[in-house]
């Protein structure tokens, strides 16, 4: 299993937030790029990157600080938040950005969705971020109608490779991950399946790992120091 060391970026720093609440914001470092390199220091190879700013406004207003961030590390580097134009996509891509994640536009735009697929193939992952059974649009701030199984079906069939599955209700309340849902969707779909969402302990790293899914993001849990990414590296097995 791939362990995906988080970094969440506003205004250029490194920042958490506290269930999607934009209201409830912490901030850890205005050099995420350095958070980056103890990552890979520590045996990371991947780093998941959120742009929480691009999530609202569509736009790519930390694209800086993330370029720094893969000029230093020699990381494989997935990118979400706000991606909802091929011009932006290509935007990541040209920087060395491995994989781009389309969260709200792969639910409210079927005609980007497909040609991004087609452009880019397995570069292209989607965000399912889930709030009460429903897929969560416009970074979290609104719930639309899609079941979010019969979501992650949908893009099975498309062709989609990859999906980073968010339990927002988990994520940063440092409560433990949803293993039963990561159980069922491991269970009921082909897919990549990252785990995203209060990842807080060595034992969700193992729970995980022993469900079969692809990858796990974590977040709060290692800024709180509760896990320590050189020992999740070792227990997924992430070499």
């Amino acid at each position: 299993m791939k362990i995906f060391p988080a970094i969440d970026l506003f205004n250029g720093k490194a920042v958490r937030l506290f269930k999607g609440d934009y209201n409830q914001m912490t901030v850890y470092s205005d050099k995420p790029w350095e958070f980056a390199v103890d990552f890979i220091k520590s045996g990371a190879r991947h780093l998941h990157l959120v742009d929480l700013e691009g999530a609202k406004n569509g736009d790519t207003p930390n694209l800086s600080t993330i370029q720094k961030i893969i000029e230093h590390t020699s990381a494989f580097v997935e990118v979400g938040g706000g991606i909802r134009s091929i011009e932006v996509i290509e935007r990541y891509l040209s920087i060395g950005v491995s994989r781009v994640i389309l969260g709200t536009a792969a639910v409210t735009d079927r005609d980007f969705l497909l040609k991004a697929l087609s452009l880019y193939g397995d570069k292209i992952a989607v965000g399912v971020d889930i709030k009460d059974g429903f897929v969560a649009i416009k970074g979290w701030t609104e719930k639309s109608q899609l079941d979010a199984f019969e979501f992650c079906h949908d893009m099975q069939n498309l062709g989609v490779k990859t999906i980073i599955c968010t339990d927002i209700s988990k994520d940063g309340a440092m409560q433990g991950t949803n293993r039963e849902l990561y159980k069922k969707l491991s269970e009921s779909f082909d897919l990549d399946i990252i785990a995203s969402g209060g990842v807080s302990s060595i034992d969700d790293v193992k729970a995980l790992k022993n469900l079969g899914v692809y990858g796990a993001i974590i977040g709060k849990a290692y800024y709180v120091k509760a896990i320590d990414i050189n020992e999740a590296v070792k227990v997924a097995n992430d070499n």
